[in-house]
């Protein structure tokens, strides 16, 4: 769950962003995900990305299948428009009240390799599922969102109450502290952001610390958890944002 692998717990790991983590940031941040090609030239120039820099990236990215030209600029491609999906999730995540009911996913399939299994690995993680042993992920049932149909073919879910306490599960199967370490330096991060490059190299870690957030109910969170402060500091950046593009 932290924000990069090489950090120590409680540290946000920032990463240099290139030509096209910039037009990534900056289309998946738009609704509609698609900019004229001028207008994008303009908004990137904040970031440190000159015209022929970035002339470079838009063709490597629409070459890569990222990007999608249109008549008049360029927009996310589908790949792309479900990474959209999920950030915005991670905003507003789809949640309902909870009555202490567990959803819980048990693998079935046998005879997958390697890479496969990765693969459900990382769709479950992404499905704010936990595991709790090999094969077996569960979760608060407080999420409004159905499990992807394709997924019936690999295994099987249930809803079930544990015997264990609810809190002692949860801090069993999430490293609650290190996350809530990590969003309050993200936190101090934006409070000293000065430049726009800066800005947007803070809230792409944003983002993805957001995404690793298993969005618990509330009875089941340490007290002063950070979550909602990092939704709204994120949020108010994006609205920033998107006023600056339409000013473009």
């Amino acid at each position: 769950m932290r924000i990069d692998e090489t950090a120590p717990p409680g540290e946000a790991a920032l990463r240099p962003l290139s030509a096209r983590s910039v037009v990534l940031s900056l289309l998946l941040g738009a609704h509609p995900p698609e900019l004229p090609g001028r207008d994008l030239a303009r908004a990137v120039e904040p970031f440190g990305v000159g015209g022929s820099t970035l002339r470079a990236a838009l063709s490597r990215m629409t070459a890569a299948g990222d990007l999608l030209r249109t008549d008049t600029g360029y927009r996310l491609s589908e790949r792309l428009l479900d990474r959209q999906r999920r950030q915005d999730d991670a905003l507003h995540p789809r949640t309902r009240a909870w009555d202490g009911d567990w959803e819980m996913v048990v693998i079935t399939a046998t005879g997958r390799g390697p890479a496969e299994r990765a693969d459900l690995r990382t769709r479950l993680g992404a499905l704010r599922l936990a595991e709790l042993r090999e094969g077996v992920w569960l979760r608060p049932a407080n999420l409004r969102r159905p499990l992807p149909d394709d997924l019936a073919a690999v295994l099987q879910s249930f809803t079930t109450r544990p015997a264990q306490p609810a809190r002692d599960l949860a801090a069993a199967l999430w490293p609650l502290a290190t996350w809530a370490d990590t969003a309050r330096v993200l936190l101090g991060r934006i409070a000293g952001v000065e430049r726009p490059a800066d800005g947007l190299t803070v809230f792409a870690a944003v983002v993805r610390h957001l995404l690793a957030d298993p969005v618990l109910p509330p009875a089941l969170l340490p007290a002063d958890w950070p979550g909602t402060a990092l939704r709204t500091a994120y949020a108010d950046y994006l609205r920033e944002l998107t006023e600056a593009l339409r000013r473009t």
